[in-house]
């Protein structure tokens, strides 16, 4: 064999081997891709479920809330004005806190 069919045949190789390490990535990232795409979903489901706002009794609440009076039971604070307005947390838990 010739020298020149030699370097061929290595740059052939060469090509092979790098074609086949592209082709494992690029299946790789098919994958990974796939699985975000799932992920997505997942999240923007979620996120629909959550996204269904607060409930009649909440709403009222929030609505006495913005008028400016406590919605919370804390140190019997239930209905009473807030002074100036100032935020309340636990009034604020009450309406747009997590229950379970």
């Amino acid at each position: 064999m010739g020298t020149e069919t030699k370097k061929i045949l290595d740059k052939i190789e060469k090509v092979k081997t790098e074609m086949m390490r592209v082709i494992e990535k690029n299946a790789e990232l098919e994958i990974e891709n796939q699985h975000l795409r799932e992920h997505l979903e997942e999240l923007e489901t979620q996120k629909q479920s959550d996204g269904q706002g607060l409930s009649k009794s909440r709403k009222n609440l929030e609505m006495l809330y913005e008028e400016g009076f406590h919605v919370c039971n804390v140190d019997n604070m239930y209905g009473t004005r807030r002074i100036n307005d100032e935020p309340c947390v636990f009034c604020q838990d009450v309406i747009y806190g997590e229950r379970r």
